[in-house]
């Protein structure tokens, strides 16, 4: 359990901590129960889910108990921290399956046997709330003055921040109070960006409980070198289900980041050692390459399992060697009413295998000679293809340099 709170500063983990020495002090001389939200507003968890999953991981094999809480009652009014705009509105039906389809994805990274980690739902406590209960035990406690000075507030003042939004800092900050009380949990995490609700639950427990010993601590937000937030595509984000973004599509995102962001990820999302991550770091120009494919294999492989990160590699080993059919590489089928008069446009092809948005958009990728069909380059918008193009293996699309695609008909 020692040195646990060096090994996070070491990968470039935490960004901010409410009191180093006391938290330290928790991470690597006592058994502690911790705790991380995650509000259920997809049905999926993504990649920034995924950095929380990990550091969830190492802690509870450092010997610490997590508290994985799904947000099934935050989820209703939805957190404003980072948004432009007000959350949609979801059912409770749709947070409930949300819900679940976390707690399957969560069971890959987090062991919850023998109560080696707890997985609650604030829905439980927070749903049977009398309101004017709540605000006199924890409205009383909060500065609208102070709360409007915190950045996941100050950021939305000029478009418009919602009554129901404005309450969500309390409900999260009573999260942490009612885990204190029931779990004996002392420690909240998240990404850095939940700062100021992490301050104010712990400040809630003081003004309540009259005890300065709970913490929060931040980890570092997942974002390239250049400062954006990393787990988005052209398609979207990256999921951690399959059937949202496929096991070979996962392992592509990976082996394609930058350059310069592939030692700093490699620290924060894997299990490899740092020793061996500095064998890595030494590598430079194309050789870089090989840190790019080992990082894709780790993070598939624990988010999808070993054998769909070997099938992953493979077919991705056989599109650079040289735009070679793989039986793993992402496939789109047609049937013969996507044809007409048995031929199909090459900026249909683009639109209907996922690969861009729109014809217009497909037109700039052929515009700027970004289209290659069966490894010859597509300079013409109207180029049309038939049956015959797709041959017995289907047909091999490859967008830009790195993105290929296998269509059968």
């Amino acid at each position: 359990m020692s040195q646990v709170y060096e090994e996070l500063q070491a990968r470039g983990l935490i960004a901010q901590c409410t009191n180093e020495e006391k938290v330290r002090d928790l991470l690597d001389n006592h058994q502690t129960t911790f705790y991380i939200g995650f509000d259920a507003t997809a049905d999926s968890l993504h990649v920034g889910h995924f950095l929380q999953l990990v550091v969830m991981a190492r802690l509870q094999q450092a010997g610490h108990r997590p508290i994985a809480l799904i947000g099934g009652g935050t989820t209703m009014i939805g957190d404003p921290t980072g948004k432009t705009d007000m959350r949609k509105m979801l059912t409770k039906e749709e947070i409930d399956h949300n819900a679940e389809c976390f707690r399957q994805q969560m069971r890959r990274l987090v062991d919850f046997s023998d109560g080696k980690a707890t997985m609650l739902n604030n829905a439980d406590w927070i749903l049977k709330f009398n309101y004017m209960d709540f605000l006199r035990e924890v409205g009383v406690h909060f500065s609208v003055n102070r709360m409007l000075t915190a950045e996941c507030f100050k950021t939305r003042l000029e478009k418009g921040l919602s009554f129901i939004e404005f309450n969500y800092m309390l409900l999260q900050s009573y999260d942490f109070l009612h885990l204190y009380r029931t779990e004996d949990c002392h420690l909240e995490l998240g990404g850095d960006d939940q700062w100021s609700n992490i301050i104010n639950g712990a400040d809630l427990i003081r003004r309540v409980e009259g005890k300065d010993d709970a913490y929060g601590l931040t980890f570092t937000l997942l974002t390239t070198s250049e400062g954006k937030k990393m787990g988005k595509t052209e398609k979207g984000a990256v999921w951690l289900d399959p059937e949202k973004t496929s096991p070979y599509d996962f392992f592509q995102y990976w082996r394609n980041i930058n350059d310069a962001d592939v030692i700093r990820v490699m620290k924060m999302l894997t299990f490899m050692p740092l020793d061996e991550i500095a064998e890595y770091e030494k590598l430079e120009g194309a050789g870089l390459n090989r840190a790019k494919e080992k990082l894709a294999y780790e993070i598939t492989a624990m988010v999808h399992g070993k054998d769909e990160a070997e099938k992953a590699l493979a077919a991705a080993r056989a599109v650079f060697a040289g735009g070679a059919s793989a039986a793993d590489m992402p496939t789109t089928q047609l049937s013969a009413d996507d044809l007409t008069d048995g031929q199909i446009g090459a900026l249909d092809l683009l639109v209907k295998t996922g690969l861009v948005k729109s014809k217009s958009e497909a037109r700039q990728v052929v515009k700027q000679g970004g289209l290659t069909i069966n490894d010859a380059k597509v300079t013409d918008m109207f180029a049309m293809y038939g049956a015959d193009a797709f041959g017995e293996d289907g047909m091999i699309i490859r967008k830009g340099k790195k993105t290929f695609h296998k269509v059968t008909l």
